[in-house]
């Protein structure tokens, strides 16, 4: 799924991996953080008053995020920051933005 041009046909395995991209996305909490996130790195400190939930869930949601591999952390000293992996990801909300748009 790199590319938009025309390509063989595809099948539901194709799109294994696009699946659980989604399922992730599938939490306005998650959505939050990786819009915060595309506005710079931040630590778990930060994006925890951010989205107003207590460390350890804003800390799984993250994980999760990672798993699939939207996010990447660095440790510096006891603090955690995380950023996203590709910036091509900030063009994610520009989208939904305009689909959202199209309802109203």
């Amino acid at each position: 799924m790199s590319s938009c041009s025309v390509s063989a046909p595809k099948t539901p395995a194709d799109f294994r991996s696009a699946a659980e991209v989604f399922k992730a996305l599938g939490n306005p909490n998650r959505l939050l953080l990786l819009d915060a996130l595309g506005q710079g790195e931040r630590c778990v400190a930060d994006l925890t008053s951010l989205v107003g939930l207590d460390i350890s869930t804003v800390s799984n949601h993250l994980s999760v995020l990672r798993k699939i591999g939207m996010v990447k952390d660095e440790r510096r000293g006891t603090q955690v920051f995380y950023s996203l992996r590709k910036a091509c990801l900030s063009n994610l909300f520009c989208c939904l933005d305009e689909f959202q748009a199209c309802d109203e």
